[in-house]
């Protein structure tokens, strides 16, 4: 019974053993066809899952989208509190770093591209080092095996000359050192494009101010052009780097692998090297010492160094492959940091872009006018250039959607010196920012002249840092003054007429002296240098705002008269009577949101206004004098 037992065991183990051999004799007859139809099975598989991904971030961009549509308006309530974006690596991903990858690189004859070029030259030369590399620790293991000296000493040699070159590479291109040379002046490169990109729309069109003052998405523009670019640019070089070399290293050396140990022998080599790795490495060290010092009988050499060589050459690639598919992997991470990066950059850019549209997102104030406030900034104006100065049905709302002035008209001409007065936040300045192009027209018509016809003298100069001369020929250059045909005698009879002549002899450099200008004068000389900037300038239209606070009423007179015979046209804004007989019309608000616009008689208002205080003290008097009354009363009942 229990031979008839091993009888049928054998007999099974036999079948098992021919249905083996059948089926590698199957594999082996048909291996290349089996090899690619696996290769080509994973390929599909890997792309239905990345479309499948695709599909749910497009669909999911299509909820936002549909969310985003039904809110109500981009003009929000001050109480909502706006909800962070998230970023994923979805299409819009993609489109935005499209966007701004042409920014960075804008040809294919561009500094950029050419760096892009010799980088990747740099790191295939670098993989193709690797396998040379590879190839000769194969060879020194052999010549150990062998027991060959002077082969190993060769191999030692030649080991040392590849170090150069190697080194060499790895210093131009290799993407984990961060001292790569490619790698960081092509994130110089890229920054230096994406900044002067961003500073030109930044600083056009008064784009800087509309971002702090007319919109809410921007919060920090400044940190997002100086931080976050370099750390785009920074990002986007190291990942071309993390991504690229891995990648040439994996189909490199698997393809070495493949044609040394074949597709399945991958997978066998993976197994090999765990146990050789973790469990028979220090027996290993030992076995291979063993050929070399004593000869083991039946063996041949070559044989043993041939196996042996091909063994660690395929080990290394085996590892370096293995490494590359790592590092593949984790640079999952450093694809989200860029999709981060890339968000926030271009959402500064979309904004930009948007503002120079007309289009702003401002959180207003709640308040029960919130649908008027609503209805009259969705709607804009028109601007039209024209030497005079005109507003028909323009209302003046500030960001935040408080309404000062529901609609306003009034136009001047050449010559036409306006005041404007009224109590504070009426509207006075917000008129102005209008003007000056600062504010957007929500409606009606404006007529206005260019901005370089337009001066604006505050209240509080702006001293920029320079010599003496840049102060009076703000914002004018040392160059441009020149072209213009102005001297710095020129200069000199303007501060004379200011009573300003005496600074240039005050300073040992005279007009080349340099100093904190708004520490040095005091606030009536500032003011008097605002004023010489003026009559620089000469332009067709200026607004003095509060310009003359601080100056005598001598001082005064000079820099209104002085001014009008200049021609420029005037429109004040002061509390100074004084400066009344220097206009022929008035823009007068209530601030109520109602305004007065029309002919200025100096001498009839000013006659009225005396009268008007002489009545309002004699009613101020009134209750003390009703007082006295009911004291006298009550005294004489008593007598």
């Amino acid at each position: 019974m229990a031979a008839q037992s091993k009888l049928d065991f054998l007999s099974h183990d036999r079948t098992i053993k021919s249905v083996i051999s059948d089926l590698t004799s199957l594999y082996l007859k048909h291996r290349t066809k089996i090899s690619r139809t696996v290769y080509l099975t994973l390929f599909f598989a890997l792309l239905n899952r990345i479309r499948s991904a695709i599909s749910e971030q497009k669909a999911a961009a299509i909820r936002q989208a549909e969310v985003r549509r039904k809110s109500p308006t981009s003009l929000s309530n001050a109480s909502q509190a706006p909800q962070r974006k998230k970023v994923e690596l979805n299409r819009e991903f993609f489109k935005n770093l499209i966007r701004l990858l042409r920014i960075c690189i804008p040809g294919w004859r561009s500094k950029e591209m050419r760096l892009l070029v010799s980088h990747s030259i740099f790191l295939v030369i670098r993989t193709l080092i690797s396998l040379k590399v590879a190839a000769m620790d194969g060879a020194l293991v052999s010549s150990l095996v062998r027991g060959k000296g002077k082969d190993f000493l060769i191999g030692i040699v030649w080991w040392m000359l590849i170090a150069v070159p190697a080194t060499f590479t790895n210093s131009m291109a290799c993407a984990p050192n961060p001292l790569s040379y490619h790698q960081c002046k092509l994130a110089l490169q890229y920054r230096t494009r994406l900044t002067n990109y961003i500073h030109d729309r930044y600083l056009s069109n008064m784009t800087f101010y509309s971002l702090s003052a007319l919109d809410d998405r921007i919060k920090n523009a400044d940190q997002l052009i100086t931080v976050d670019v370099s750390k785009f640019a920074n990002s986007l070089a190291e990942l071309y780097g993390n991504l690229a070399k891995p990648a040439l290293d994996m189909a490199i050396y698997n393809y070495s692998l493949s044609k040394s140990v074949g597709g399945e022998g991958l997978l066998f080599m993976s197994l090999l090297d765990f146990v050789i790795k973790y469990v028979w490495g220090a027996l290993g060290l030992i076995l291979c010492s063993v050929p070399v010092f004593f000869k083991v009988p039946g063996a041949t050499a070559v044989t043993m160094g041939d196996r042996t060589e091909s063994f660690v050459t395929n080990r290394r690639l085996l590892l370096s492959s293995s490494d590359a598919f790592g590092r593949v992997m984790f640079s999952y991470k450093e694809v989200t940091e860029l999709a981060g990066y890339t968000s926030r950059v271009a959402t500064l850019l979309e904004v930009m872009d948007e503002i120079k549209a007309g289009r702003f997102e401002k959180t207003l104030v709640s308040d029960d006018s919130a649908g008027e406030q609503l209805e009259l900034m969705r709607g804009r104006g028109t601007i039209i250039e024209s030497d005079d100065i005109e507003f028909i049905d323009v209302p003046i709302i500030t960001p935040g959607g408080s309404i000062l002035v529901r609609s306003l008209s009034f136009s001047m001409k050449r010559g036409d010196h306006v005041l404007v007065v009224g109590p504070n936040g009426c509207g006075k300045s917000s008129l102005f920012r209008i003007l000056g192009g600062l504010w957007p027209v929500y409606g009606g018509t404006v007529r206005k002249p260019s901005l370089t016809q337009v001066f604006y003298v505050p209240q509080r100069p702006y001293l920029s840092a320079g010599s003496l001369r840049q102060q009076i020929i703000y914002p004018d250059s040392l160059r441009t003054m020149r072209s213009k045909g102005i001297t710095d005698a020129d200069l000199l009879s303007i501060l004379k007429i200011l009573d300003l002549d005496h600074l240039v002899a005050s300073f040992p450099n005279g007009w080349d002296a340099e100093a904190e200008w708004r520490d040095v004068l005091s606030g009536g000389l500032q003011q008097r240098v605002a004023m010489a900037r003026l009559f620089y300038n000469r332009p067709k239209y200026a607004i003095l705002d509060e310009c003359t606070s601080s100056v005598t009423l001598e001082m005064e007179k000079i820099m209104y008269e002085h001014a009008k015979s200049l021609g420029i046209t005037l429109m004040t804004v002061s509390h100074r009577r004084s400066l009344w007989k220097y206009h022929s019309r008035i823009l007068q608000f209530d601030g109520q949101g109602k305004y007065i616009f029309t002919k200025l008689d100096a001498e009839t208002r000013l006659k009225l206004e005396d009268e008007r205080e002489e009545l309002e003290g004699y009613l101020r008097a009134v209750p003390e004098l009703e007082r006295r009354i009911q004291e006298l009363s009550v005294a004489s009942a008593g007598c």
